[in-house]
């Protein structure tokens, strides 16, 4: 399921209070997704990444109450009241008997003595076996008191959420350019670094601390892996070699347009940014010189950063003049 499915989902289970279990590849983004379903539904998120616990941390301690019986003090985390998400992060990364205890909570909705609040839900995370990262096999008695979905990631999600997290724009661009790349790991390569939703995030990051280029190269190198890195090193050079987005609005029907697909990807991403009302007769231009399905493209992106020049006379004319590429 994409993400947003998964938003759905987890929405839909959280209405009923059903324990699930997300099942994802390293840096996907489960817990993100998660966080955007408890937000969708105004409810607080407790985050406990169950591999940092041991199996005492969720009982608690003892204390001696004033009958001389041992009464079990439950930690500071677990919710006492009110509506939420309790969400135990990369449970199946955690030691059996830390898994153990976990049993009772999800299944019954109890630890010892402590009891999980009426309003609350608890939804778990984890990595699949065959990514090849650190997990026990998860019990069938626990398995099968879950519902247990699968995360795969979607660009089409993750370019809408980057736009509201700022994204640097030109890793939007390159990834729509290249969107095989959004997460690709192979288990078997021993490659430390490989790109992921995550770690195009920490790219964005740190381009935007602008290190030098030889900097850049070994950053990039360190995030997402080797091949990766030379290839949107590639992209940023085109990139910056294109013309001030200004001179191509003023001179649309003048400005060279790339042969190479990656520059003009590049070149529609930019000029996209500027969209309006007013620069709209100049983006029709442009758009009526490039390959078709460049055209749309640009014309896509213009329309989703403004969406009131679909109203212009030149967009209408522009449609018009494709309206056989058209998808309605």
């Amino acid at each position: 399921m994409k993400p947003s499915q998964i938003v759905s989902a987890l929405a839909t289970l959280m209405d009923i209070r059903q324990p699930a279990f997300l099942w994802g590849a390293p840096g996907v983004g489960k817990s993100q997704v998660v966080a955007q379903a408890a937000a969708s539904r105004g409810l607080e998120l407790i985050d406990v990444r169950a591999v940092l616990l041991d199996p005492v941390d969720l009982r608690g301690l003892p204390r001696i109450d004033a009958q001389g019986a041992a009464v079990w003090c439950p930690p500071a985390f677990l919710p006492r009241a009110g509506r939420g998400v309790l969400f135990l992060d990369e449970l199946n990364s955690a030691p059996p008997l830390v898994q153990a205890a976990c049993y009772q909570l999800i299944l019954d909705r109890k630890l010892g003595e402590y009891a999980l609040p009426e309003g609350w839900t608890v939804l778990a995370a984890g990595n699949r076996e065959s990514d090849r990262a650190i997990t026990h096999r998860m019990p069938s008695a626990l398995a099968n008191r879950l519902v247990h979905l699968d995360f795969e990631p979607d660009l089409d999600d993750w370019l809408s959420w980057a736009e509201g997290a700022g994204v640097d724009s030109r890793l939007r661009a390159f990834l729509r350019f290249r969107p095989k790349l959004l997460h690709a790991h192979d288990p078997l390569s021993g490659e430390k670094a490989f790109p992921s939703p995550r770690s195009w995030e920490f790219v964005s990051r740190i381009l935007d601390a602008r290190p030098g280029r030889e900097a850049l190269g070994a950053l990039l190198r360190g995030a997402v892996g080797e091949a990766a890195a030379l290839e949107c090193l590639g992209y940023l050079d085109i990139c910056d070699s294109l013309p001030e987005t200004d001179a191509v609005l003023a001179n649309p029907g003048g400005v060279r347009i790339p042969e190479e697909p990656a520059a003009i990807y590049a070149l529609c991403e930019s000029v996209a940014r500027k969209a309006s009302d007013g620069a709209m007769p100049s983006l029709a231009v442009l758009a009526g010189r490039l390959p078709v399905e460049f055209g749309v493209l640009l014309m896509r992106d213009a329309a989703a950063t403004e969406p009131s020049i679909v109203e212009t006379e030149a967009f209408k004319g522009w449609a018009c003049a494709n309206s056989d590429v058209l998808v309605v």
